[in-house]
């Protein structure tokens, strides 16, 4: 059986790999617009309800608009903005969350896309929150740093013209403390409170690491470092993208340094606990492009299709 896919915003970062991916398989028919009609609504509306699923790579307005043209009740839209993410009515598009998420991806109509910070974050605050590990009610934070890639055409741009020694260094940013992520990392952790997060984009094109240092003090009685890693890897057991690495992983510390693009060209995400007896350091790497954006869009496709969740990734 074929399924009709169509991406609204095909020619940003996120949409372009998208096709790239679909491109190679047989059992998805891409259905494109015209270059001169791509900010037509009608051609869009007609190319929208016409999908068994539409991607919208789009900012967050147009991601709204146009989930207002959809009429066709059949049509899945997976939203790889921020503007449906927290609301009622999406399904947050992570099926390793929590027991169920794949069910409800799969009965679900409109699909939120998780961000690539949120994702890395999630993945490790969720369990151990659940575990009860982590209290809800712990005052978290986090620091990630990416590649460029994630800031779009107009920082890709930037990036490759060169000449501005500026970017050569590191550059913090969001330091207004209200990153667009930060809704999603709270509400689909547990958390109570917002984390306090600091992302840095670097002068490399992809990959992504989050870390969240912690007291071991002040998480629930006797957690210790292998208590934790052990509540990773007994959520994540089984799952085909998820890999727990070894506890205070000797390969890294033998390096001496984290690899943050190691994960890059995959749809992976791996996740490490560094310990000492009182503190520890969650950390989780992905490609920014793949699990933290366009394979997470696919594999949620998968799901919602019942296909092999793996196929073309």
């Amino acid at each position: 059986m074929t399924h009709k896919v169509f991406v609204d915003g095909q020619e940003g970062t996120t949409g372009l790999r998208i096709h790239e991916v679909l491109a190679q398989r047989q059992d998805i028919e891409v259905l494109r617009i015209d270059a001169d009609k791509r900010k037509d609504s009608a051609e869009r509306a007609r190319l929208l309800n016409a999908s068994d699923v539409a991607f919208l790579c789009l900012p967050d307005a147009a991601s709204r608009e146009a989930a207002s043209l959809i009429t066709n009740p059949n049509t899945c839209l997976i939203d790889a903005s921020t503007a449906h993410r927290t609301v009622p009515g999406w399904t947050y598009g992570m099926p390793e969350l929590a027991p169920g998420q794949r069910n409800a991806i799969r009965a679900a109509k409109r699909i939120a896309n998780p961000g690539c910070h949120a994702s890395a974050f999630i993945l490790l605050l969720r369990p151990l929150v659940d575990a009860g590990l982590v209290p809800a009610d712990a005052l978290i934070s986090a620091t990630s740093i990416t590649g460029y890639s994630g800031g779009g055409k107009k920082m890709i741009e930037q990036y490759e013209a060169g000449g501005d020694p500026r970017l050569s260094a590191p550059r913090p940013y969001a330091l207004g403390l209200a990153h667009k992520h930060l809704p999603e990392m709270r509400a689909l952790t547990g958390l109570q409170a917002v984390p306090t997060f600091m992302p840095i984009v670097a002068s490399f094109y992809k990959g992504l690491a989050v870390s969240v240092p912690l007291h071991l003090s002040q998480l629930s009685a006797g957690t210790r470092g292998a208590t934790l890693r052990e509540a990773l890897a007994e959520r994540y057991a089984g799952e085909a993208f998820i890999r727990v690495m070894p506890l205070s992983d000797p390969a890294t510390l033998e390096d001496g340094f984290f690899d943050v693009q190691a994960c890059n060209d995959t749809n992976r995400a791996d996740l490490f606990v560094f310990a000492s007896d009182t503190q520890a350091i969650l950390m989780a790497r992905l490609d920014n492009l793949g699990k933290g954006a366009s394979g997470a869009a696919v594999q949620a496709m998968n799901v919602h299709l019942g296909l092999p969740e793996s196929q073309g990734l």
